[in-house]
């Protein structure tokens, strides 16, 4: 007889997800309170549903990068890559007060 694993983070054994929130305060200036609270009502949603929302947008953002730019990253001559060479080479030269990183 096998053991069973044990169920991913944020789920019981019976597969069903789990959410736990996190109580927590904020003081937000009233002018800004008033257009969140505005905002939420005009969306038909919770000023905390709206809040949470904004905050898993700031979070994400730098994981949207569009696909395009990605593969240009990815795809650069032989020329450009040297330039970069020579860029990060003098950079780690010239710094004084801590160790280069290993980039």
């Amino acid at each position: 007889m096998r053991a069973r694993a044990a169920p991913p983070t944020g789920t019981t054994e019976h597969g069903i997800f789990v959410i736990v929130f996190m109580p927590t305060t904020v003081h937000i200036p009233p002018t800004l309170l008033k257009s969140v609270d505005r905002r939420a009502k005009a969306l038909g949603v919770s000023r905390n549903r709206l809040i949470v929302r904004a905050l898993e947008e700031a979070v994400n953002e730098r994981l949207r990068w569009a696909p395009e730019f990605l593969e240009r990253l990815r795809t650069v001559d032989r020329e450009t890559g040297a330039a970069v060479d020579e860029l990060l080479a003098a950079v780690k030269q010239r710094r004084r007060s801590k160790e280069p990183r290993n980039l």
